[in-house]
């Protein structure tokens, strides 16, 4: 267990300094919005347009890959949502959003580093096959379950509501931009790559400090017994049904298997409180879980690696 928190831990000590030094005004709030808006509008994507540029479409995207981690995704969402109405009461409007938080794993910042630093950089297919589909697949569904339960759109006006929120999401036109130069096979031009390995060099560290700027903003406080359901669902529940559904009818390969758990036993992603702040409720639990998960994925993370091996 002290080589698989080996791996976890430099991930956490990066994100524990951007904490740090927020809390102790060495890094304004300022430098953390500049920080965080070059790596989630430009250093980010370049690294995922580069990753599904390059990737194996035929190999990497794997029906069974998708429906084990989706599976789970889908499951968590309506544990958290009805969970959070049933056992505490809270409004439908909430439970959505808390649903929701369950629902989107930090697939990028989290998933990706740690993902690297245990198995390696070559073993990170999978894991570009689920983030290719994790926000539009995650932002259609909780759009739409607020929508329903606001009852306030409905036909053309929630479709163009869930595809603005999708596609003005630079993450999305890295993507985008990534599948159509795989699937036209034009090449990159030498020096436009090399440019891109710069950019992706910064990506994940400088995003990972940004993270822990963030959170600092955040402050342990809400309903304890949401904020455990929200934990338990994300860390322990998704990833155990990957698991459980990639080990038996999934047939899933030793890798694709890492891939699909490792990803889903992340903590909720920051995605999860601008949605909760686009909609203006369930504001203080969303941040609360994502601060708690965080540091919970210490311990959550190096348990499934070293279940999975």
């Amino acid at each position: 267990m002290g080589d698989i928190l080996a791996i976890v831990l430099p991930v956490f000590l990066v994100v524990g300094a951007g904490y740090l030094a927020v809390w102790r005004g060495m890094f304004s709030h300022a430098a953390v919005d500049g920080l965080m808006s070059f790596t989630q509008k430009f250093a980010i994507p370049c690294l995922l347009f580069s990753a599904i540029a390059t990737l194996d479409l035929g190999a990497d995207f794997d029906l069974a890959l998708l429906a084990s981690y989706y599976a789970g995704s889908t499951v968590s969402f309506f544990a958290a949502m009805f969970g959070a109405r049933l056992m505490f009461g809270r409004p439908w409007t909430d439970s959505v959003a808390i649903g929701f938080c369950a629902l989107f794993a930090n697939s990028v910042l989290l998933g990706l580093a740690i993902g690297e630093r245990a198995y390696g950089i070559e073993s990170l297919g999978p894991n570009y096959a689920i983030v290719a589909v994790h926000a539009p697949f995650c932002y259609l569904l909780g759009i739409v379950a607020m929508e329903i339960v606001r009852a306030e759109a409905g036909g053309a006006k929630l479709a163009v509501t869930v595809t603005r929120a999708i596609f003005s999401n630079a993450l999305m036109i890295g993507i985008g931009l990534g599948f159509a130069v795989n699937l036209s096979g034009l090449p990159i031009p030498a020096v436009v790559d090399e440019a891109l390995e710069l950019m992706i060099r910064a990506a994940l560290p400088a995003a990972l400090f940004g993270l822990g700027g963030v959170l600092c903003r955040y402050k342990p406080e809400g309903d304890a017994g949401v904020i455990a359901l929200i934990c338990g669902v994300s860390l322990v529940l998704h990833p155990a049904i990957a698991w459980g559904l990639g080990s038996t009818v999934g047939g899933l390969t030793q890798e694709q298997l890492r891939g699909a758990v490792l990803t889903a036993a992340m903590a909720p992603g920051v995605n999860t409180y601008i949605f909760a702040d686009m909609y203006g409720v369930a504001r203080r639990v969303v941040a609360s879980s994502i601060l708690i998960g965080t540091a919970l994925t210490i311990l959550t993370a190096s348990a499934w690696i070293w279940v999975l091996g």
